[in-house]
This record gives C-alpha cells, structure tokens and sequence, in this order.
C-alpha cells in the first residue's frame, strides 16, 4: 500500500484550526495548493495529503480513471493515514468533490473533530452515526449533476439527525468545481463567495 504524502511546506506554526484539506478525484492540482495558501494566510495550519502519490489527471475521464484504479477503501485507508498524525489536536476536515466526500467519513469517525467543510462533494452518511453538534458548511453548485438536489435534501436530513450543526450554501448557474481556475467549471464569482463563506466558517471554530 502506498502513504499518503504531504506537500511541502504543509505546516505553518500559526494560531488558528489545524486543518485537513483532501483533493479531488483530479489529484493535487494547484488549485488545492492555492486553497491552502489562502487558509495559511488567514492563520490556519494546513495539511495537505497528496492521495494520488503524485498523480494529477488533466480531464473528468482520467480523475474517474485514477480514482477507480486506487479505489475507494484505499483511498479512504490513505486519508485515515494522513489524518492520524495530527487528528488529536482538533481537526478541521476540509475537501474538494470526492475529497470533501473522503473528509466526512473522517469526520463523523472522530469524535475529536472540530469542524467539517465540504467543498462540492458530500457522502452517504450511516443510520447509527451521531455527533456532539459538528459544526458543518457545505458549498455546492446549483443544480449539479454529481450532487443531484434529492441527495442532497436527504443529506440535509440525516446529516441533521446526527446531531451536527449544518450549513448549505448553493450558487445557482455554477459548474462542478467552480473553485477550480484551470477547469471548466470555474466561476470567478460563486469561487470568491465560497471562500468568504468558508474563511468566517473557519475563524468561527478558533
């Protein structure tokens, strides 16, 4: 099996939420590099796993390929691997699309968990799963095709019924990744809202 790798330079000694920021089925593109730099700017200590061991794809087609070929349980096993090191001081989990869905797991499995932000991507969420009120931000396109609204009023729901504290934020007209510069889904706009949403989100949890 493979380990997860962080970037370079992934920790700054600062003050604010140490944070987990997991990448998309596209790999550590320098989009997720650029996310991260904006949260170490605002005082946050940032880490950054590279899940893809170097690996980037340049289409949908070849994250899908890349993501299928690692698969899903690994990659999870990875970021529970990254996540270890540092999960006892209070994480906040961070992602983008198949990354956010890889931070919730790991969120709603530790109970030492201080927020979760999801960025484009949510997963299915267990009947039996509870926890004591995590905070939770979700940014998503509206409508999008890989989180349809059905989905995601049932997330709303169970997410709810596990006792976190839930935020939705749509952007009506965006694509996908709309945080992405290089990708076609980008929206300059609905981009520079979502982090201003998140970065309040952030300096609220401390």
């Amino acid at each position: 099996m493979g380990e997860a790798r962080f970037t370079h330079k992934e920790v700054t000694t600062v003050t604010g939420s140490p944070i987990l920021l997991l990448h998309s089925m596209y790999g550590l593109r320098p989009a997720v590099r650029a996310a991260a730099d904006r949260l170490r700017a605002a005082g946050h200590e940032v880490y950054v796993p590279d899940l893809y061991e170097g690996r980037t794809a340049a289409t949908a087609e070849e994250g899908m390929a890349l993501k299928e070929e690692i698969g899903g349980d690994e990659l999870l096993k990875r970021a529970v691997r990254a996540a270890a090191p540092v999960s006892d001081r209070g994480l906040v989990y961070a992602g983008f699309s198949l990354g956010g869905s890889l931070a919730q797991n790991l969120a709603l499995a530790d109970d030492k968990a201080r927020g979760l932000l999801l960025l484009h991507g949510t997963s299915d969420i267990a009947d039996d799963t509870t926890t004591d009120e995590l905070p939770v931000q979700l940014h998503v396109a509206d409508p999008d095709p890989f989180e349809p609204h059905d989905w995601l009023n049932a997330w709303y729901l169970r997410m709810g019924r596990t006792g976190a504290d839930v935020e939705v934020f749509r952007y009506p007209g965006a694509g996908h990744l709309y945080t992405d510069p290089e990708l076609p889904d980008y929206d300059e706009q609905a981009a520079e809202a979502t982090w201003r949403v998140a970065l309040g989100f952030l300096e609220e949890l401390g």
